[in-house]
């Protein structure tokens, strides 16, 4: 590249943080060139008002195309010389979606060698996902990995190197979650974060290196720059409030502006075949080394059709009635003064520049500046064609670079502010979390002769083009408008398997009857899976094995433990009964009059039988039901989905489960289903979730909102038919199996599951009148998911340093799970919870886990896991109860579920 194409912009006086420092008194505390690099913004944001914007990383900021990509390339070459070449070559490359997919690309390119991956928000029909992560503060999985090479994520083996990729290092909450959930797939020895700035408190730097022992991986970090935000007390509320303030100043009554008709000149890039777009599904070497063989004549292209279409304008352009509304003023500012210039914040105010003026008529007779414009995700693509536009054209014009988001942020006109101007249009790529606002922000009003807007084939819809889409807001602001549609990448479709598998019934499989339930499940009853309990958790959070990879020991019940269910069942039997009634009623006036349950395995599937016999004893219906298992962090059998679709209307399947938690398998079960459809799966599965109990308010299908003890979750395999929780270990669950499960015939002398069933029916017709007006009520009644209890679980996994929401277990059935399964750190109880807690203390009290009493908890009780278990981590102290043993005398026969 040419001396100028790789030079970064001279930084002016005016930081575009002071406007949000100076009222706010927000910091940004390091070296030097964090200033240069980060600007400050606000936003609507419930945990953080402040947002730190890049100058770099082309998202929010036009910037010179070679900064942007010599920023990424610049920490992909330190990545390379840690490594060593050798090392570098075995790497995967894996950036987060959508802020950094290009600076993800740029480091690969840096490191030369190492093929690249980005998560997605997109479903894409034909691929099904390799994983999946959440990000914490998150109600739905955000991010899907779906690589068109299964082996990519595993690179070179355990040798190999992960280097994961995001634009700022906060707390680090999503990049360890991601490491955790990926090792457990793919384990190896090595990590490497990579982010252009490192903004962690020194607690979260403590945790990184407590995690990477943990894992027993060595995990690196390569930044460009690094310090912290000092956040002054009350910060967040001010911070708000002057949001609103500044919201306030834009009328929300004014009428939309007419948007000026676009007119749009297509540019045909004759984009190399077989070359993705991006990262979504895999971008080797060999798809770089063709891309960069075609850039020079796609530029070419462009360079041509700028100069074709470039109109005679004078001073006048480059401000429209739109830019106004999405700008908000800023009073203490002179509007017609000049702007300082820093790097990334190159504004002309409201006179655009004037270049290149005819001697005869004083018009511009050619763009000078011009804008490539990306897409959300699709960053790539349009970054190199923006690299390679700047250096074809040199001298000749001042080409930039940003792309579209879906961030929401406040646009404040003042240079010391980081986002001067927004634009606003709706999506155009039929998003599958449903039509929403996009943003272009410092376009409007930036002095821009041209843009030229960068999208995929699967983006170029009629919203692209509609009068108030982007393509229309962007000809508000700038004399020409080009747009440049690179071709969507997809992978060959998964084929069909020729034949399914058949379900398994009882007695074969499972103590029930065989019309009871239909178990969509493979018989690994020979299969030595189990292995205590310790072991597993310290496996699991080691990230050594995934949870459905092992079962945990069956032990049975003690006397007094044994006691205590019989006793609770007996107790809470007319209550269950009302829930089932409720739920089941609530689904036949809603979902049809023969629906097909399908319960998740295995605590959903005696909420099924129970449903069915339900919906036999009061209407004769004879409903079909199945159970499919779904694991957390790997999705649902999408095999066995496929056997439904084959059998069943999939809008008729109805999926049951027994209680919510925090809400985990119900944002797991609609990301599955979501991407089982985009894979090429059978489509029509609704993903709402009929539950016995939802205290996490995650549901809108539910037979009780109240968190109480429901016996079932107070045993194991002795009261869900005998079968074990579901397993799912690549050595023995093929890609058309079933997922596994064993039938523990063994324990048959201990079976209660149909005493239970039995004893919940029997009080059928005496709560019938009381099911009748539940159920008229709740059919009225708003049942929106609150998700109270996910909120719950965010503050109590910081609250108690644990910083992983999965350790934390909400609402009585999940407690009792975390003391039966897994390592116990202590249980959180509502004060004055009553009679649904005894067994829970007697837990408890056999594991030596202590219970802590606490108010405002919105279920009686939550289990929290050990969060850093090594062997023997079993108390609130991390040391093993008296004598070594994890349990107290008499308590062996509860380790387990």
């Amino acid at each position: 590249m040419s001396e100028r194409a790789t030079r970064e912009e001279t930084v002016n006086v005016v930081w575009s943080g002071n406007w949000v420092a100076e009222r706010l008194g927000v910091a940004l505390e390091g070296g030097d060139e964090l200033g240069d690099l980060l600007g400050l913004a606000l936003r609507r944001n419930p945990k953080r008002a402040h947002l730190l914007v890049s100058n770099v990383l082309g998202k929010h900021v036009p910037q010179l195309p070679s900064v942007v990509h010599g920023a990424g390339y610049e920490l992909g070459e330190r990545v390379r010389a840690l490594l060593g070449p050798q090392e570098a070559r075995r790497a995967v490359v894996l950036g987060y979606a959508e802020t950094a997919t290009g600076l993800g690309h740029a480091v690969a390119d840096g490191l030369r060698d190492a093929p690249y991956l980005h998560s997605t928000r997109r479903p894409v029909a034909g691929v099904a996902p390799a994983g999946g992560f959440e990000e914490s503060h998150s109600h739905a999985t955000s991010h899907l990995l779906l690589p068109e090479d299964r082996d990519l994520l595993a690179g070179g083996g355990p040798a190999s190197t992960l280097v994961l990729v995001d634009d700022e290092f906060s707390t680090g909450n999503t990049v360890l979650n991601t490491v955790r959930a990926l090792h457990a797939l793919h384990p190896r020895e090595r990590y490497v974060i990579v982010a252009l700035v490192d903004m962690r408190s020194p607690a979260d730097r403590d945790r990184l290196t407590a995690f990477a022992d943990e894992i027993g991986a060595r995990v690196d970090l390569v930044t460009r720059a690094a310090g912290t935000v000092a956040l002054p007390d009350g910060v967040l509320e001010r911070g708000q409030a002057l949001v609103a303030e500044q919201e306030a100043r834009v009328p929300a009554s004014a009428p939309p502006s007419v948007p000026v008709p676009a007119h749009v000149t297509r540019v045909a890039l004759d984009w190399p075949a077989g070359v993705p777009d991006g990262g979504r599904h895999g971008f080797t070497p060999d798809h770089r080394a063709a891309l960069e063989a075609a850039l020079p004549a796609i530029a070419e292209r462009i360079a041509t059709a700028l100069d074709a279409g470039a109109p005679y304008r004078g001073d006048d352009h480059g401000q429209g009635a739109d830019g106004d509304r999405d700008r908000i003023p800023a009073a203490e500012h002179d509007r017609d003064r000049s702007p300082a210039r820093g790097q990334g914040q190159d504004r002309v105010g409201h006179q655009d520049r004037v270049r290149n003026q005819d001697q005869d008529q004083g018009r511009v007779r050619a763009p000078r500046r011009v804008l490539v414009l990306g897409f959300e995700e699709l960053m790539y693509a349009p970054l190199r064609l923006g690299t390679a536009l700047e250096e074809l054209l040199g001298a000749r014009a001042e080409v930039r670079y940003s792309t579209t988001t879906r961030s929401p942020v406040l646009a404040v006109d003042d240079p010391g502010y980081a986002i001067r101007t927004r634009l606003v249009f709706p999506a155009h790529d039929d998003p599958a979390d449903g039509p929403g606002d996009r943003y272009a922000y410092n376009v409007a009003g930036a002095g821009f002769d041209a843009v030229v807007a960068v999208v995929d084939s699967t983006a170029d819809t009629p919203a692209l083009h509609a009068p108030d889409g982007l393509l229309a807001r962007l000809a508000a602001h700038t004399g020409q408008v080009l747009l440049a549609v690179v071709p969507s990448y997809t992978p060959t479709p998964v084929q069909e398997p020729a034949v399914l598998p058949e379900p398994l019934r009882g007695p074969d499989f499972s103590s029930y009857a065989p019309d009871e339930v239909g178990w969509l499940l493979q018989d690994l009853s020979d299969t030595e899976l189990e292995a205590p309990t310790e072991e597993r958790e310290e496996a699991i959070q080691s990230g050594g094995a995934h949870y459905a990879e092992s079962l945990p020991v069956e032990y049975q019940p003690s006397p007094a433990y044994q006691a205590l269910f019989t006793a609770a069942l007996e107790t809470s039997a007319a209550r269950i009964a009302r829930a089932v009634g409720t739920v089941t009623e609530t689904v036949l006036a809603e979902r049809g009059p023969r629906p097909v349950l399908v319960s998740l395995a295995r605590a959903g599937t005696p909420v099924g039988v129970l449903m069915r016999r339900w919906a036999r004893h009061r209407h004769g219906l004879d409903l079909p039901h199945y159970a499919i298992s779904i694991v957390r962090g790997r999705g649902i059998d999408a095999t066995a989905l496929r056997w439904l679709a084959a059998h069943h209307d999939p809008a008729d399947v109805v999926f049951v489960d027994g209680w919510t938690g925090k809400g985990a398998i119900t944002r797991e079960l609609a990301a599955a289903v979501e991407a089982f459809e985009a894979s090429g799966g059978p489509a029509g599965f609704d993903p709402e979730i009929a539950v016995l109990a939802d205290p996490g308010g995650c549901v809108r299908t539910y037979g009780t909102r109240d968190d109480f003890l429901i016996p079932s979750a107070c045993l194991n395999s002795t009261v869900s038919g005998l079968i074990s929780r579901t397993v799912l270990r690549a050595d023995l669950v093929g890609p058309d199996d079933f997922h596994g499960g064993k039938f523990y015939r063994e324990l048959a002398a201990s079976d209660v599951s149909n005493h239970f069933l039995d004893t919940v029916a029997a009080r059928f017709d005496d709560v019938a009148a009381e099911v009748d007006d539940a159920t008229k009520e709740l059919l009225a009644a708003d049942r929106a998911p609150t998700w109270e209890g996910w909120a719950a679980v965010e503050r109590i996994s910081e609250e108690y340093g644990i910083h992983d929401v999965n350790l934390v277990k909400p609402g009585v059935g999940e407690t009792t799970r975390v003391l039966l399964r897994r390592v116990p750190w202590k249980i959180l109880a509502r004060r004055g919870a009553g009679p649904d807690l005894e067994h829970i203390r007697l837990l408890a009290e056999q594991r030596g886990v202590p219970v802590e009493e606490v108010d405002d908890l919105p279920y009686s009780c939550v289990g929290l896991i050990h969060p850093r278990f090594t062997r023997g981590a079993t108390g609130a102290d991390g040391r093993a109860v008296a004598g070594g043993s994890p349990v107290a005398d008499g308590g062996e026969a509860v380790r387990e579920a």
